[in-house]
């Protein structure tokens, strides 16, 4: 939706890197790694993105880093236009959920949430192969246009670290979170 609003995909996932990610700072080849575009491109929208004064760049470590302006006079009008769109994403996640039918819980945390202390982007908990769960991620992160990091449990993993009061899960369920399919108490 928004690389129709912003003209590039590109510019799109570099808006998202730096309005999700506002204390970071990157360097040109790392950012092409994260979003998964040429450099060439990246260059192009990043110096697109300094003239328009969104994004500062600065010399460090015998590199060129960018970050993101935070005195940018639309930013935070910008950074809630990103946001509504992640509510988007919860739609279409809903609707890629359904094609896998062993899935009993998924909730999104992490990326999803603005939750930069999160270990994951996605709890799964279901029976789903290996190859399943890389290809629902796969699919989770075209709409994202970011790279997730899950954590997958089956069922009974997932109720006997639950019994147990497992810190790590317990970390992951009391954070904030969207929990958008919840079938661990049928």
């Amino acid at each position: 939706m928004l690389e129709q609003l912003f003209s590039s995909r590109t510019r799109e996932k570099l808006l998202n890197l730096f309005l999700f990610n506002q204390n970071k700072r990157y360097f040109v080849r790392e950012i092409t790694r994260v979003i998964g575009e040429r450099l060439n491109s990246v260059r192009r929208e990043l110096a697109n993105l300094e003239k328009f004064e969104l994004v500062i760049s600065e010399d460090a470590d015998r590199r060129k880093y960018y970050r993101l302006n935070k005195d940018f006079i639309l930013l935070q009008e910008l950074t809630n236009l990103f946001v509504k769109a992640r509510l988007l994403w919860e739609k279409k996640v809903s609707n890629i959920i359904k094609k896998y039918t062993g899935i009993k819980y998924l909730s999104l945390l992490g990326f999803f949430v603005d939750d930069e202390d999160s270990k994951t982007d996605i709890l799964i908990v279901g029976r789903i192969g290996k190859k399943e769960i890389a290809n629902f991620v796969r699919e989770i992160e075209k709409i994202t246009h970011q790279p997730l990091r899950y954590t997958h449990f089956t069922t009974q993993e997932f109720n006997y670290r639950r019994e147990v009061t497992d810190k790590f899960l317990y970390d992951l369920l009391e954070r904030k979170s969207i929990t958008l399919l919840d079938r661990t108490k049928q």
